[in-house]
């Protein structure tokens, strides 16, 4: 959907699934299997779904970081990082 000229971008929300909650969490994973060391893929997660799906990357071995949002967004971290829906790679 695109938005229209002059309207807000919509809000990011919560990667666990079901989940439309605004996300205040971004964790960093890669799976060593399919990605380079240093190449991060994302999961946005909401107060309550941060540390289910923090565990879920953890007992995998994928999960690198867990930053908020908010800081994640600041220039430091500026890139090519895009959030990806859970189990999509």
């Amino acid at each position: 959907m695109v938005n229209a000229p002059g309207s807000a971008a919509p809000s990011p929300f919560c990667s666990a699934k079901g989940c439309r909650a605004a996300a205040v969490w971004v964790l960093a994973w890669n799976n060593p299997k399919l990605h380079t060391p240093e190449r991060r893929k994302t999961w946005l997660a909401c107060e309550e779904h941060r540390e289910h799906l923090s565990r879920f990357l953890g007992v995998r071995g994928f999960l690198k970081d867990v930053v908020p949002l908010a800081e994640w967004e600041s220039p430091q971290h500026a890139g090519s990082r895009e959030p990806h829906e859970p189990g999509t790679g």
